[in-house]
């Protein structure tokens, strides 16, 4: 039997990506006059501290793989020191920000940096087909998970 294409309900209509984007658009505009919504400094070092914290990689290692990606000595102290609450005159340089993203597998930062500018980021191909495939692999142990438990609650109905 073939499945029956329903067209969507008019009345109920989901926003479209494009519509959701202009209403944000329309937010941001006004309200990028206000003074101080540029300073994003503080968002920036939080979200870097985050990156930092669910990566399985160690702050050394974290300067390491960046100093290997950027050809630049980076320094776990300059690490430090750009997340440090403390230490207001150390920010990384805008160039190091894609590196330390990619090391980590956080996009935040560099999420924070387009849209205080007005523009949207998206993940590449090659990062959405990895979370594809994160998702079908998520479904497969689901999968598994559900079919040792049907069968634990057979055998429990069997030996009544």
């Amino acid at each position: 039997m073939s499945k029956k294409h329903r067209k969507p309900d008019k009345n109920h209509r989901q926003e479209c990506l494009f519509d959701y984007l202009r209403t944000l658009q329309t937010h941001r505009r006004e309200s990028r006059d206000t003074e101080g919504t540029m300073n994003i400094r503080e968002r920036l070092r939080m979200s870097m501290n985050r990156a930092i914290k669910n990566s399985p990689l160690s702050r050394a290692q974290i300067a390491g793989e960046m100093s290997h990606l950027l050809g630049v000595d980076i320094t776990k102290s300059q690490i430090d020191a750009w997340t440090a609450e403390s230490k207001d005159n150390y920010r990384p340089p805008a160039e190091y920000i894609p590196a330390f993203c990619r090391v980590t597998e956080s996009n935040e930062p560099i999420e924070i940096l387009t849209e205080t500018a007005g523009m949207f980021s998206m993940p590449g191909p090659d990062a959405l087909r990895s979370e594809i495939q994160k998702y079908a692999e998520m479904e497969s142990r689901a999968r598994a998970e559900k079919r040792k438990r049907l069968v634990f609650l057979e055998e429990m109905e069997n030996k009544r």
